[in-house]
């Protein structure tokens, strides 16, 4: 049966670069996970092995640590742009670059007045401690005319201990949950959003600022929505993200509803005042959703692990 080949790409996956900035005695780290996919005239390769026009994933491995020393690391997608800019211009048998990036956050180890006379004034400014909160995530996609950034985290676990009720569902002969009118809120969130800049020159949004912002007002909904379901929160932290980040057009939510069950303390002769819980870890209520500006359209895949 006759056949053709279909998409495909290539590349260099999860190469693990530290770049360490020494600003005088004060350092500063930008701990990445870089993965390289490369597409284009990739047809002859696959049909007879001809490698005339692969560039080796040795080479994307070696260019993104000569990147770091060259371009320096100012953001994960400031660096994902160097990158995929660099691969589709230069080769010309490459025509699309994705580059997917994680980061992973540290914060520096605050010493007391007292110690730091005896270990030296110098020496406290470059200890660190790894931040054990979200991972921070950016995919930049280039095909030599227009751009696609998308940014993200994983893994932020977020918990309102009240301000939050399930009732009124569907009920059928196999429902036994009880209806919650105070009931603990809680999930990781795995979130991603697209930035509407399409253009290398005009209007290039501060990752790092866009980030921290997006961040923010992330938290905030969630702590300030009264949620009478984990829907309803992950609307409005998305809608919150795009009424106030203007860069922004479309966020996309998983969020697994990390259940907690009040625990029957009645055979101990206890009263359980929603105070003492079962966290259970599975199985788990996973909610998913979208949120787009007005009059744009979805392009984030309904998976965020494929992005």
């Amino acid at each position: 049966m006759p056949t053709i080949l279909g998409q495909n790409q290539y590349g260099k996956a999860e190469n693990r670069v530290v770049k360490i900035t020494r600003d005088g005695a004060t350092h500063h780290i930008k701990d990445l996970n870089v993965s390289v996919a490369l597409s284009g005239d990739m047809e002859e390769v696959h049909y007879s092995g001809s490698n005339a026009n692969v560039l080796p994933t040795d080479t994307t491995k070696n260019t993104v640590f000569a990147f770091a020393k060259e371009h320096g690391i100012e953001s994960a997608e400031q660096f994902g742009i160097h990158l995929a800019r660099h691969f589709v211009t230069s080769q010309p048998a490459i025509q699309r670059a994705r580059i997917r990036v994680e980061e992973y956050a540290w914060e520096r180890i605050e010493t007391s007045d007292a110690n730091s006379k005896f270990i030296g004034a110098d020496e406290v400014k470059h200890s660190f401690v790894r931040k054990g909160q979200e991972t921070r995530l950016a995919q930049i996609t280039y095909d030599g005319s227009s751009w696609e950034v998308v940014s993200g985290l994983k893994d932020l676990t977020v918990m309102n201990s009240t301000n939050s009720e399930f009732w009124g569902y569907v009920k059928d002969r196999y429902t036994t949950l009880k209806e919650a009118h105070d009931r603990i809120l809680a999930t990781s969130v795995s979130g991603r959003w697209r930035f509407n800049w399409t253009d290398d020159e005009q209007r290039m949004p501060n990752w790092e600022k866009s980030y921290e912002q997006v961040r923010k007002h992330m938290l905030q909904a969630f702590a300030e929505t009264y949620s009478l379901s984990l829907q309803q929160t992950l609307y409005q932290m998305g809608s919150r993200i795009i009424n106030n980040r203007s860069e922004i057009d479309e966020v996309r939510f998983s969020l697994p509803n990390s259940h907690h069950f009040l625990v029957d303390l009645e055979p101990f002769g206890l009263k359980n005042d929603n105070e003492v819980y079962f966290a259970a870890d599975r199985p788990y209520g996973l909610i998913e959703g979208t949120v787009l500006r007005d009059g744009c359209e979805a392009r984030i895949p309904v998976d965020l692990t494929n992005l």
